[in-house]
């Protein structure tokens, strides 16, 4: 499956995603969170990031960390229950990672999944795409395109093509 593009902001396939714009990438019973293209677009430029202890229990929805913008400071959100078993030591130095790579090199944590099931409540690539262009539409006043991946839009007009014509019924045509 192709990444995402909400007109200017990337949506990785290959994750899971919160309302809130964390992201989860789950490898077996592990998660690498971070926040979405979006988020670091949203709070500016990066200048610290507060990284919780490995070792430290989360539930969903627990402020996993801290990221301080030269905005504001903004919380990050748990997607995933469970315990900390890594943290990623190069944003101590190098908080504007997440800015310059927030899906790769600014993920914040990795998490030892509690219930992996609860992976089955976080938002497909595809419904989160769905959310950001609403809100990129609403806040912004921004138009969007939002750039799916062709193999879907390609089986849908395939569809349309291989109706018979006598089952196409359109307003205009002859009764």
């Amino acid at each position: 499956m192709e990444d995402i593009w909400v007109g200017k902001y990337l949506v990785k396939a290959d994750r899971y995603y919160t309302k809130d714009h964390e992201w989860a990438l789950v490898k077996g019973n592990r998660a690498w969170v971070g926040i979405t293209d979006y988020a670091q677009r949203e709070l500016g430029d990066i200048v610290y990031v507060d990284l919780p202890s490995v070792g430290e229990e989360f539930e969903i929805g627990d402020t996993l960390a801290n990221v301080e913008s030269v905005k504001s400071v903004s919380p990050v959100y748990a997607p995933l229950s469970g315990s900390v078993v890594e943290v990623n030591e190069a944003l101590n130095d190098e908080p504007a990672l997440v800015n310059e790579s927030p899906y790769e090199d600014g993920w914040m944590v990795v998490l030892e999944l509690k219930d992996p099931s609860e992976v089955e409540d976080l938002l497909s690539p595809e419904e989160y795409a769905g959310i950001l262009a609403e809100i990129v539409m609403e806040e912004k006043g921004e138009r969007v395109s939002l750039n799916l991946p062709e193999e879907e839009t390609g089986i849908i007009e395939e569809s349309l093509e291989t109706l018979p014509e006598e089952e196409i019924r359109y307003e205009e045509k002859e009764r």
